[in-house]
């Protein structure tokens, strides 16, 4: 009998344990638990927003997007139909071993479809709908693709400004955390979809999909949805940016044809840029570089033949902000400056040239250097000097820079040169920008310490003195620098930031953002400075004399009493191989008296700057004359979006000079 109370007692204890246990989990851990188990069965998973737009000065869309069908595979469907992995290789044109290789890529979320077929056709959509039975896991979805309305099928305007989308990477993912980037995120890798992509990347949404013990979505309990990205708003122009690439297409496939008298050879002329510039605030209105490529083939991932067929040719790098070519003679603008402010010169005492320049007290080879066209000889004041680009008249300002180094300093040309932001970075908003370098007694230092095969001598001499006065020797710039250093002397002294954005707008018209200009130096340009320098860049274009005047003949389609330019060749010898191959350079700004325009073109082993890069520029002010840019940058409002339809234009200019 004591056994059973003993056994009655204890199986009583346990009921009440039990009970009890029951009472704490339905009741006082109730809410614990079910966050628990909500959590063993909800899954959310980032929706992608649309990007912002990117739209032109008149409010016309570059960039924009797009809605597209892609075909995607479910994991766990495929894990329990492995049929369908062959059957989906068939339908979109894959081998099973590359669907394979999407279903394991950790870049997809496991509880969401892997895209196997991005803009896919119509008939292959309706294909996968009426033949569901024979896919399962297999299911159409509508995404956003960037898309180009300006461009073609074979080509796009603005390619390197624009840039292009790609996947995360797993370093850019480490880089931008607590952000809400996953690893299947898009993010800008070059142009301006990289420098403003915290505005175009938008809000992500969110999907809380329910998914069963088998790791399969049986439902969604809760969205968020996405918020599109804001809208960059350029300054750049349509048209002008259509005439300025094909002028340096154009140039550039013109030079390779055509002999260059220095060497009697065909130039290679491997690459170019130009760059268009407004000089009073900094705004870039057009900027070309050369070779190119096509921005649709970036749409849902390049091909890597695509990709390795564009670093063959040396597509990829934007030459315009990181292309490094030998300035030549269009460096003249620092060493004239630098001598008319100290008053190492007079602008308009002569100087006689008598064709050749013997460094005095020198001996031995390279003591003395001659004059590019022997003709320039002569009775030569500053505007002169300029206008036929006169190499004994610059040889002389190196050195006398040189003897009187005491009372000037070294670095004189080098110090003014930094006023006017030559080799260093502007600072435009565009990313991967390189800065030049200007030579000097430091960079040789330097050079030798890093190279000294190459450089076995750290010293700085009076010959080194003379290169650099007119742009040889160890000085390159790139076609912005040279762009913002001439801007600065058109406007008369005032160096802006070049800028490419002008504002940022949200998609229902809020301005976020503007981009005031922004000042980044001063030279001091006083009319005894400025008008002989102004002077003899006119002249390079009018005097018969001028380094461009035929070339200005030949090409420009406007007389200087409707739209009066100046400015000044560059030729830059550059040994390559055997040969020398110089760098072209062209510098334009106009209309004077009250310049609006810098034009630069650079052609890399082109040939003389007259022939080379001259015409290019001399056709980008043909449109200018016809097509100015008058009105402010159009921002997108709710009741006026963005459009698709280019601005109309009116014919270049088609007179005669």
């Amino acid at each position: 009998m004591v056994r059973l109370n003993v056994l009655g007692v204890v199986v009583a204890g346990l009921l009440a344990v039990m009970v009890l246990r029951l009472w704490t989990l339905q009741v006082i851990q109730h809410a614990t638990l079910a966050t628990t188990v909500n959590a063993d069965t909800l899954r959310t998973v980032s929706v992608p927003a649309p990007r912002g737009l990117i739209v032109g000065r008149n409010d016309t869309e570059l960039a924009s997007n797009q809605v597209e069908q892609e075909i995607v595979l479910s994991r766990s469907e495929a894990a329990l139909h492995p049929s369908v992995v062959g059957a989906v290789a068939a339908l979109v044109g894959k081998t099973p071993t590359q669907i394979k290789a999407a279903l394991a890529d950790s870049q997809y979320s496991l509880y969401q479809p892997v895209p196997v077929m991005v803009n896919a056709p119509v008939a292959t959509v309706l294909y996968v709908e009426e033949h569901q039975a024979e896919f399962p896991g297999v299911s159409v979805e509508q995404v956003t693709q960037r898309s180009y309305p300006q461009g073609t099928a074979t080509s796009t305007p603005f390619t390197h400004v624009l840039g292009y989308v790609g996947a995360i990477t797993a370093k850019e993912l480490a880089a931008h955390p607590h952000q809400g980037y996953t690893q299947g995120s898009q993010i800008g890798t070059t142009g301006l979809e990289q420098e403003y992509q915290s505005y175009l990347r938008g809000t992500p949404g969110t999907e809380e999909l329910e998914v069963n013990r088998l790791g399969t979505v049986v439902g969604v309990a809760k969205r968020t949805k996405p918020v599109q990205g804001d809208t960059v708003v350029t300054h750049l122009d349509l048209g002008l940016e259509k005439t300025a690439e094909a002028a340096l297409k154009s140039d550039i496939l013109r030079d390779r044809k055509t002999i260059d008298p220095l060497n009697g050879k065909y130039p290679t002329a491997n690459s170019g840029a130009l760059v268009v510039m407004d000089v009073r605030t900094g705004a870039v209105l057009a900027m070309a570089s050369y070779p190119t490529y096509n921005l649709n083939e970036w749409i849902g991932g390049i091909s890597t033949a695509n990709y390795a067929a564009i670093q063959a040719v040396g597509a990829e790098p934007n030459y315009a902000i990181q292309g490094v070519y030998t300035p030549g003679s269009s460096f003249k603008l620092a060493s004239a400056t630098a001598a008319l402010q100290r008053g190492l010169i007079s602008p308009y005492v002569p100087y006689h040239d008598t064709g050749t320049f013997t460094i005095p007290g020198c001996t031995g080879n390279g003591c003395t250097l001659h004059d590019d066209t022997p003709s320039d000889a002569g009775q030569i004041r500053m505007p002169l000097a300029l206008a036929e680009s006169d190499d004994d008249y610059f040889y002389n300002i190196g050195y006398q820079f040189w003897i009187k180094r005491a009372t000037y300093g070294l670095t004189p040309i080098q110090n003014t040169a930094a006023q006017y932001g030559l080799g260093q970075l502007t600072g435009i908003d565009l990313p991967g920008e390189i800065a030049g370098q200007v030579d000097s007694p430091q960079l040789r230092i330097k050079l030798h310490k890093e190279y000294p095969a190459s450089y076995p001598n750290a010293g700085w001499y009076v010959g080194d003195n003379l290169e650099m006065a007119f742009g040889q020797g160890e000085t390159l710039l790139t076609p912005i620098e040279m762009a913002d250093a001439y801007a600065t002397f058109a406007n008369g002294g005032t160096r802006y930031q070049p800028q490419v954005a002008a504002a940022i707008v949200t998609p229902s018209g809020k301005v976020v953002k503007r981009m005031a200009p922004k000042v980044t130096g001063h030279v001091s340009l006083p009319s005894s400075i400025y008008t002989p320098m102004l002077q003899g860049f006119e002249g390079a274009v009018y005097n018969p004399k001028g380094t461009a005047y035929y070339t200005y003949l030949q090409y420009a389609h406007f007389s200087p009493s409707q739209f009066m330019i100046a400015g000044k060749t560059g030729t830059a010898s550059v040994s390559v191989g055997a040969t020398t191959q110089p760098d072209a350079w062209f510098v334009g700004f106009g209309p004077i008296p009250n310049p609006q325009y810098v034009v630069v073109c650079v052609v890399g082993h082109g040939g003389y700057g007259d022939a080379a890069a001259a015409p290019a520029v001399m056709n980008v002010f043909n449109y200018l004359v016809t097509n100015p840019i008058s009105s402010p940058v159009q921002l997108p409002t709710a009741n006026h979006p963005p459009t698709v339809t280019p601005p109309k234009t009116n014919p270049p200019a088609n007179g005669t000079p």
